[in-house]
């Protein structure tokens, strides 16, 4: 089978209010549009075609993929004249497949059917029973069971919305009857549009099956029209998620208050806590434990690491057996080796920490490179930006640094030196020796308090 697949992407989606085209609206840390696409070449579907409109340049940008066949629909004249707009590239051969960049939960399995029967000659159909249909076109069908016809809403008769049986949308055909068939479309209707929906009729006209095929999973085949909506589909695409996280051995304190925006790739033995959010690509090393209300974005962690409560670790490699936090914040291009620790309140950026080294308490370290077995105390800071550019520091193998000291950088502290605390650090330190600076400590004997005049 030569499968053409068609995805409806041009629509505005006023609903959403906003200047965001619908499809690029993120789910799961990712645009609507993406999901959809994954499912197509998940299908084998080496022959795209995405028909964008409104914000087109924008969807484009968004999502430059090589094989997507981008078509423009410059006016918006309803799904018929969407499908035809992107027939003019597509084999009379071959077979089409009409998926909705609005929908994005629908699944491979569901739809491979349609492609099958519509290979076979037939019209394929995907439908689904609601409880409440309003919204959708209800499906018609003949004394014998077979479909007849989809009347949209706005045109049914009350007898006819009183059907439950909706027509999703998803729809496959051989292209060259589908094309016959659009090309016959009119828009004599309430909306005034061509409406792909009325190539069941002329399907059944010339004499072709329409063949249903009914899914009971609602979720997937439920579109995202405003941001109700779109939030209901979030947690439904989470669900999914923390689902594939417990079969592959994760363990999720609470499966409900987790977020996977992107990729999880997890050894053995993970533990992760309430409101863990993990974008972008994550990978985590075997016995590791996250605890609550932490965000990991695009970060590498070894195996044994305990990240503590209120942690934020983006674009950071974190060394086995290190134990970061609580609210302990990770900045792009960090990586610490392994046994390190890094405490509450402290923030790294741009640096390299060496294996066993310590940072506990209320420190910044930025653009520095920390060499093994060093104790950095609280309140330190590389004083790395003079206003115009970034310096650099660099700190030695078995470095003791004292509380409330700074370093201002460009310097360097050499191996096995110790810095007193309060000390301002402006010239390199030399190896194995005591460097401080600080005034003199002085007592002022007989020194009174001020006290508040009386008020009078």
């Amino acid at each position: 089978m030569n499968l053409s697949i068609i995805i409806l992407a041009a629509g505005q989606g006023t609903r959403m209010n906003s200047a965001l085209p619908k499809v690029l609206h993120p789910l799961g840390g990712r645009p609507l549009l993406a999901h959809v696409l994954d499912t197509a070449r998940a299908l084998d579907g080496n022959d795209i075609h995405v028909v964008i409109g409104y914000g087109a340049e924008q969807v484009r940008a968004a999502l430059p993929d090589s094989d997507i066949h981008w078509v423009m629909q410059e006016q918006q004249l309803g799904t018929g004249h969407a499908v035809a707009q992107a027939m003019h590239g597509i084999a009379k051969e071959n077979t089409v497949l009409v998926m909705y960049g609005d929908i994005p939960l629908i699944g491979k399995e569901t739809l491979e059917p349609l492609c099958h029967s519509a290979s076979q000659g037939v019209v394929a159909l995907l439908s689904a029973e609601l409880d409440d249909p309003s919204g959708y076109g209800r499906i018609l069908h003949h004394a014998d069971g077979s479909i007849s016809d989809i009347v949209e809403e706005k045109d049914a008769t009350p007898k006819q919305r009183a059907i439950r049986e909706i027509n999703t949308g998803f729809l496959a055909a051989p292209a060259a009857r589908l094309r016959g068939w659009l090309d016959a479309l009119d828009n004599n209707n309430a909306q005034g549009e061509f409406y792909l929906t009325d190539v069941i009729a002329r399907a059944v006209t010339d004499g072709t099956s329409v063949r249903g095929i009914t899914t009971d999973n609602i979720t997937e085949v439920m579109g995202i029209n405003d941001r109700k909506q779109l939030a209901v589909q979030e947690r439904c695409y989470q669900q999914r998620q923390a689902e594939a996280c417990l079969q592959a051995g994760i363990t999720l304190i609470d499966p409900a208050r987790f977020d996977l925006r992107g990729r999880l790739d997890a050894g053995q033995d993970v533990v992760i806590d309430i409101n863990a959010v993990l974008e972008g690509q994550v990978m985590l090393g075997d016995r590791v434990t996250i605890g609550p209300n932490v965000t990991i974005r695009n970060s590498t962690v070894g195996a044994d690491v305990e990240i503590l409560a209120n942690c934020v670790i983006e674009g950071a490699v974190i060394g086995a057996g290190s134990r970061i936090g609580p609210f302990a914040r990770l900045r792009p291009d960090t990586t610490l080796a392994s046994a390190t620790h890094i405490g509450n309140f402290v923030e790294i950026k741009k640096s390299e920490v060496g294996e066993g080294s310590k940072i506990n308490h209320l420190s910044y370290v930025g653009d520095t490179t920390v060499g093994r077995g060093v104790n950095i105390g609280a309140g330190t800071i590389t004083c790395n930006y003079d206003g115009a550019n970034k310096h650099r520091t660099i700190i030695g193998d078995d470095v003791f640094i004292g509380s409330d000291t700074q370093l201002v950088a460009p310097v360097e502290v050499k191996e096995g030196a110790t810095i007193g605390a309060g000390s301002t650090i402006t010239r390199d330190v030399p190896a194995h020796e005591l460097t401080l600076s600080r005034a003199p400590q002085e007592t002022r004997s007989g020194w009174k308090r001020p006290v508040k005049k009386p008020k009078g």
